[in-house]
């Protein structure tokens, strides 16, 4: 799943390509500083001197996994809320007028584990950039009126994400994989349940989700460390403190492949068809994620060549692996001739099935580490996505795992590697796909639904 957006994100690159160590001599690119405070909070500053930006991350470790039923949705409420005003900058347009009047390039996001906030602007302002993305973090004030308006908001945002298959679909495949538990939830959440919700609702969340140790200060750019952490320290002196709020474990009990289907008169078909796979913590990630690229990870890809180069039938397909804390799945999706959807399926199928008989190339997964090398490069040249990358194994691993130490575990994936565990994966009885189309009849993609 693609993280909830309250605004448009632009990065360069995603926090799955963003791996490390690269060839041809090319060295670690920034040295970086991490600190704990007394409080529990960890801070990591990546100072970039040759860009002329700083962006300031706050990541928390919350979203819709660690909610119940009844306040499904309220992570990414939350989100919205934090805009609102604070007892620094009351006023609705406060945070954003500042911000606006720097240049800054700001936003927030909520996925099923982690909530972001950060602003993105010159290095010369980073005393705005973080006393305004620190004040939303800390002193949101949560107004019942402004509570009231958003749910209207809301709920026009999950209309919209639910006319919009190609988004859409993604939802459904997790409700599929995971069922009525919150890893199966839509992370905006249902209409009904977040225009029930009550102020104390949030504040309750708010008190016990965004907390000193489930929290993660990252500042990258042409900025000085020991400033950073001055005042980091300072504007965070009185961060919330509770003990660390945990989320139910996803359960997974698949026998046999499984499909949903979600009629919608379109004129085009989306789908996503997937095996269980591997969580984030599992060293074979690194070959999964190659097998993604090779199935799926651009124009030259296996999947891209088959069904939109060579027959035609879709205009996007791609491939690629998701991975939770304590599930994920590998993921083929594409938008295809409603005529031609069964084909789409088959033909994907049976390039997975070539994968798992007979594996990749030498020169298919070369192509792919120089591909994740490539994806590196540009990222680091963005302080939004440096922020990013350095920041997320902090909060799930807390650990320092640099971009270059991610990328040299995949340069030493080998074949015999990746065939194997496209073997494990690749398994019937894993098999799910998600349909938004033009279709009554289940039965005919059930059919196809084999290896």
């Amino acid at each position: 799943m693609n993280p909830v957006r309250s605004l448009a994100r632009a990065k360069g690159a995603s926090p799955e390509d963003l791996g490390g160590a690269t060839s041809n001599g090319m060295k670690n690119s920034f040295e970086h500083h991490y600190h704990t405070f007394d409080s529990g909070l960890r801070l990591m500053t990546i100072p970039m001197p040759a860009t002329r930006t700083a962006t300031v991350l706050v990541l928390v470790g919350t979203g819709s996994k660690y909610e119940t039923k009844q306040i499904n949705g309220i992570s990414h409420f939350l989100e919205h809320m934090m805009f609102k005003g604070t007892t620094k900058r009351p006023d609705k347009m406060d945070i954003a007028r500042e911000l606006d009047g720097i240049g800054a390039e700001y936003n927030a996001f909520t996925s099923k584990e982690y909530t972001g906030y950060y602003a993105k602007a010159s290095a010369k302002k980073v005393d705005t950039t973080t006393d305004v993305v620190f004040d939303i973090f800390l002193n949101s004030k949560l107004k019942e009126e402004d509570i009231a308006v958003e749910k209207g908001v809301i709920v026009e945002e999950i209309n919209m994400y639910r006319d919009l298959p190609q988004r859409y679909v993604g939802e459904l495949f997790e409700r599929l994989l995971y069922g009525d538990q919150p890893a199966g939830w839509d992370t905006a959440g249902e209409k009904e349940i977040v225009t029930a919700l009550k102020r104390d609702d949030f504040v309750n969340y708010f008190n016990s989700h965004y907390i000193a140790s489930n929290t993660i200060v990252a500042v990258a750019g042409n900025v000085d460390p020991d400033y950073i952490k001055n005042r980091t320290g300072e504007l965070f002196k009185n961060i919330r403190h509770s003990e660390p709020f945990d989320k139910l474990k996803v359960v997974e009990n698949q026998v046999s492949p499984q499909a949903l289907v979600h009629y919608k008169k379109t004129d085009q078909t989306h789908f996503h068809l997937g095996f269980r796979s591997i969580d984030m913590f599992n060293e074979k990630r690194y070959a999964v994620s190659l097998l993604g690229h090779v199935l799926g990870g651009g124009m030259s890809s296996r999947l891209f060549d088959e069904i939109r180069e060579k027959r035609g039938l879709a205009y996007y397909v791609g491939a690629g692996n998701q991975a939770y804390t304590d599930s994920g799945y590998f993921l083929i999706r594409a938008g295809v001739n409603n005529e031609k959807a069964k084909e789409a399926m088959e033909v994907s199928l049976q390039e997975v099935a070539k994968v798992k008989e007979s594996g990749i190339t030498a020169e298919e997964l070369q192509r792919a580490k120089d591909s994740m090398e490539g994806s590196l490069a540009l990222g680091l040249e963005h302080s939004d996505a440096v922020a990013e990358a350095y920041a997320e194994p902090i909060l799930f691993k807390n650990e320092v795992l640099t971009p270059e130490a991610e990328l040299d575990k995949i340069k030493k994936v080998t074949l015999e590697e990746v065939h194997g565990t496209a073997k494990e994966i690749f398994n019937e009885n894993k098999l799910n796909l998600a349909v938004i189309g033009p279709f009554e009849d289940k039965d005919q993609f059930d059919k196809i639904l084999k290896l």
